[in-house]
């Protein structure tokens, strides 16, 4: 037996068969380019399968070494990835430019870092474990952009040589001259590896005289310049100072152009991820350095508690309420699970959970309410009673503790909105149920949410906190 199909053994027994099956048949037939960089969600969509069950597929077979996680700070704008790292501890929080867009960005981990999956070189070697000897097309498809980029399928070097005047492979240390003859058009000479890119604003009289630029390349990521030419020859001169070798491609920025790059498929994000409670399962301390604070512009926080837990073990005893208080949180984990969030902690008998959306937080506490009613009837009595809250916003990803956690205004509200909860009713915010899902889901369940004005410590006015009954 194989390397490989030892390690696919394993992962049968921890994840999806069916995903399991997907993925050895990947690597077994795919070309190489389908092995750099797997996007999860593409993944699923390919081979019709569940995305949940996919990404925790892709989790465990990191965990054992059958694929490379890697997380990749894109330009929100091209969806070109500024850096590469094997751990999120390694991306950092001051802004990221693109030379490619010209912006900065700081980086936020709700669309701008990215989580793909590599074959390790173990199971299977690929040309991007090599990416210095990718040829140019290919290095842009499977090392500049993110696996959000919707590049085509199909004649892909064909399709971008439509799109640019010339492209060329300068080794270290090496020069070439490119003669070109420039339309009146933008022009952005784009240098993959180094992420430097120079614009050429082509306007004016066309001219018979041959213009002249030189781009001198080196290890420093050099800042987008622009410079103004006329319509007509270029002779443009590259020298390439830097310790490996530079990819100098010549694009014009038309329609065209974005219409061959320009295309954007969902990914998966590191918010997505870290909401995912296989990964919190996997990767419990490993995420975040101590003093790494990493933005999310938006989380959606559900906050459980039991009502009247201390009565309940002096009625029905320590053993008996042990047992319920677990058959509790098993039934808690589950719903959260299914509904593509993440239990972030329990603190005694309370839940902090964490969600994409608001409707999946919204739907998740009205499973649980069900649920514990379900528990209660079969015991014939309301042993189980739960105060749930909910509340939406921006926060920081951080560590305490020694765990993955979050941080901010967001989460002391929607602790505090759970407080204010009386069973069996859940209390949200305007954020949660002003969400056009959650109305969806609150209408076809009959639910009609009644506002109420309340103090909240830490917020200068009232604010609104809607029961759902």
């Amino acid at each position: 037996m194989s390397e490989a199909q030892a390690l696919f053994a394993v992962l049968r027994q921890s994840a999806d068969a069916d995903c399991a099956a997907a993925l050895e048949r990947l690597v077994r037939e795919a070309p190489d380019r389908r092995l750099a960089r797997i996007n999860p969600l593409d993944l699923a969509r390919r081979e019709g399968l569940d995305e949940e069950k996919t990404i925790a597929t892709l989790l465990h077979a990191a965990q054992i070494g059958l694929f490379e996680m890697s997380w990749n700070v894109l330009c929100p704008s091209c969806g070109g990835v500024l850096d590469t790292n094997t751990s999120l501890k390694s991306v950092r929080s001051e802004e990221y430019y693109c030379a490619f867009c010209a912006v900065s960005n700081e980086p936020t981990l709700d669309e701008m870092v990215e989580v793909g999956f590599t074959v390790s070189p173990r199971v299977r070697r690929i040309a991007a474990h090599n990416p210095e000897e990718l040829p140019i097309w290919e290095y842009c498809r499977q090392v500049f952009w993110g696996t959000g980029a919707d590049l085509p399928e199909d004649d892909f070097e064909a399709k971008m040589q439509q799109v640019t005047l010339d492209a060329v492979e300068l080794p270290a240390g090496e020069k070439a001259i490119l003669s070109l003859q420039l339309p009146a058009e933008t022009i952005i000479v784009l240098e993959p590896v180094t992420h430097a890119a120079q614009f050429i604003d082509v306007k004016g009289e066309p001219t018979r005289d041959r213009q002249a630029l030189t781009l001198v390349y080196t290890n420093l990521q050099a800042p987008a310049g622009t410079t103004e030419l006329r319509p007509g020859p270029l002779r443009l001169s590259l020298e390439n100072r830097s310790a490996g070798r530079v990819l100098p491609i010549v694009w014009v920025a038309n329609d065209a152009m974005h219409r061959a790059v320009g295309k954007r498929r969902p990914f998966l994000t590191a918010k997505r991820l870290l909401s995912n409670q296989t990964f919190r399962d996997i990767y419990r301390t490993d995420t975040l350095d101590v003093d790494q604070r990493l933005k999310i512009t938006s989380l959606t926080f559900l906050f459980t508690d039991l009502k009247g837990s201390t009565e309940l073990y002096e009625r029905v005893g320590d053993l008996v309420a042990f047992d319920l208080v677990r058959e509790h949180f098993r039934t808690l984990n589950e719903i959260v699970a299914t509904e593509g969030g993440a239990v972030v902690k329990t603190i005694g008998d309370a839940v902090m959970a964490t969600f994409l959306t608001p409707d999946h937080a919204l739907a998740a506490a009205l499973r649980m309410r069900d649920a514990m009613r379900k528990l209660n009837d079969a015991r014939g009595r309301d042993d189980l009673l739960l105060k749930i809250g909910i509340h939406e916003g921006p926060c920081l990803a951080v560590t305490l503790n020694e765990r993955q956690d979050y941080f901010g205004q967001t989460v002391n509200l929607a602790s505090r909105v759970q407080g204010l909860a009386l069973t069996p009713s859940i209390l949200a915010t305007n954020s949660v149920v002003g969400n056009a899902q959650s109305a969806s889901l609150l209408k076809a369940g009959g639910l009609t949410p009644a506002a109420r004005q309340h103090a909240l410590r830490g917020i200068a006015s009232e604010m609104a906190v809607y029961e759902i009954p």
